[in-house]
């Protein structure tokens, strides 16, 4: 048996789930590209049968990302099935995740089928599934709760039909690891046809054991984790990708398995990942949290001084967590900051070095000195900024105070045109929230919720704000990042409007396509 445990990343799919808005497509995008450099074997991008949003950006991944294998989840159904053959058919090698239940609960209750019928539709859509690729994976819903000789028929029954992966997820996190190892133990004990496919695992947190579910898997045979970046999911999320990563590399000499990860690009993913999905991180969170690496008692700092692994069983630079070696201020030169971003793990071609350092040089007059956390920052932020540009802000002025009533006036760019309004609210924010929607005339706009969140340590530390909105029946979520507070909120429902913006832009377009009959 291989010690190669293949890494299937579900951050797009089952992560994408729990969110309070829906990502766009680039920002997919940019995820799936990240999941790539990071040396994911199999990006779940999606389930596009659910939406022609999500069968576009399925598409538009499968068509871009080239070293991981693209995949679709569909249920057990002819049509979910086939557009999964439509939406990855323009790449030359991908999968078809297709599932159904197998626990009495679900086949009983849910699915209101005897167990030979939910046999026969798992057959059949692994068949169907097979027109269309040689890598199918088959997943048994709920196998943690599953009577344990009716998951065997139905394993062996999926590889006959022509799965190459076999998934068994604990799909409410309801097993402990011994028990979960078990299952495994007796798959391959039991299965005549077992060592025709990958046999996977996908386990949920409801517990606090998904990872140690996994890894209790791998030892038992299993060679495929089903995971997120920093444990995205339903309920209380999904087995964490950078956790098993690093259990399977700092402990490979007593395990004896192995990833294809490239743990330095770890914390790079998961930044990205938090930043787009507006998921903070937990600051105790293994491996990625803020306090991952912090050492706050003195007899701990005393031994880290005089050894490293006194209290670090593995480096923060093994995750690609560097420390500022080089005080960043408005007098280092464009050299210092492209060396910073090559430390950071950027290549040159993933950012604009004159933009970057003319934003940089703006922040550092504004905070001082400038930390990597705040390149990083600029960078994605830049970004977003090119990549949505209908709506600008041109202008800002906040007044509030003791005894008077805030207010704020501002000027919007929309494409071609300019508009200027002042307007008043219960705090600055909100009044320069009821200067935007004025100028744009956008009426439709339901503020749900609202963030704020400091990027960095002390009184001049960068404001995040993040506004999620509903907007005609759907959440758009908006992401601001400045010194001043009332900008960091405008940039994030500029951002949203930019959001709304293209999705009209896209329904319009759908609109005509239906007008001429295409």
């Amino acid at each position: 048996m291989t010690d190669r445990v293949l890494i299937f990343d579900t951050t797009l799919r089952d992560g994408e789930q729990a969110l309070p808005a829906s990502l766009t497509i680039k920002e997919k995008l940019q995820i799936a590209l990240a999941l790539e450099r990071l040396g994911v074997d199999v990006i779940e991008a999606g389930f596009p049968v659910s939406s022609p949003g999500d069968f576009q950006s399925v598409q538009e991944i499968a068509r871009q990302v080239k070293n991981s294998t693209v995949c679709g989840l569909s249920r057990a159904v002819k049509a979910d099935i086939d557009a999964c053959g439509e939406a990855l058919k323009v790449t030359d090698h991908f999968r078809i995740h297709t599932f159904i239940a197998t626990s009495e609960i679900h086949v009983g209750a849910k699915l209101r089928k005897s167990q030979d019928e939910v046999v026969e539709m798992a057959v059949a859509a692994v068949k169907h599934a097979r027109r269309y690729t040689d890598d199918v994976e088959f997943s048994c819903e709920d196998a943690g709760r599953t009577n344990i000789d009716y998951l065997c028929k139905m394993v062996e029954s999926a590889i006959n039909a022509g799965a190459t992966t076999v998934n068994i997820p604990d799909t409410v996190g309801y097993t402990i690891p011994t028990e979960f190892g078990g299952i495994i133990q007796t798959l391959f004990n039991r299965v005549p046809n077992i060592d025709k496919a990958v046999i996977s695992v996908h386990c949920h947190n409801d517990l606090g054991l998904a990872v140690a579910n996994s890894i209790s898997a791998v030892q038992q045979g299993a060679r495929q984790i089903e995971c997120t970046i920093n444990g995205l999911g339903e309920r209380a999320g999904n087995c964490s990708l950078e956790e098993v990563a690093m259990i399977l590399q700092t402990r490979e000499a007593m395990l004896g398995l192995k990833t294809g990860i490239r743990s330095q690009e770890i914390s790079r993913t998961s930044k990205l990942v938090s930043q787009l999905c507006n998921m903070p991180v937990q600051a105790n969170k293994a491996i990625v949290g803020a306090n991952a690496f912090s050492h706050s008692s003195g007899i701990h700092q005393d031994g880290i001084l005089k050894s490293q692994n006194t209290y670090e069983i593995m480096t923060p630079e093994s995750v690609g967590i560097n420390k500022n070696n080089l005080n960043m201020t408005s007098r280092s030169g464009r050299h210092v900051i492209k060396h910073r971003m090559m430390e950071l793990g950027y290549k040159e071609s993933d950012y604009d070095l004159d933009a970057l350092y003319s934003n940089f040089l703006t922040l550092a007059d504004k905070k001082g000195q400038v930390f990597d956390y705040d390149l990083e920052a600029l960078v994605f932020f830049d970004q977003q900024k090119h990549q949505q540009a209908f709506y600008k802000l041109e202008y800002l002025q906040a007044n509030s105070g003791k005894n008077i009533i805030p207010s704020a006036t501002v000027k919007i760019a929309m494409g071609d045109t300019q508009a200027t309004e002042t307007a008043i609210g219960n705090g600055p924010v909100d009044a320069a929230y009821n200067a935007i929607i004025k100028a744009t005339g956008i009426a439709e706009i339901d503020i749900v919720d609202f963030k704020l969140d400091s990027k960095g340590e002390g009184a001049d530390a960068l404001a995040q704000v993040s506004v999620v909105v509903e907007y005609r029946g759907r959440r758009f979520n908006g992401i601001g990042l400045a010194t001043d507070i009332v900008e960091a909120g405008v940039k994030a429902l500029i951002y949203v409007l930019n959001n709304t913006h293209m999705a009209d832009q896209i329904d319009q377009h759908k609109q005509q396509q239906k007008i001429v009959g295409i």
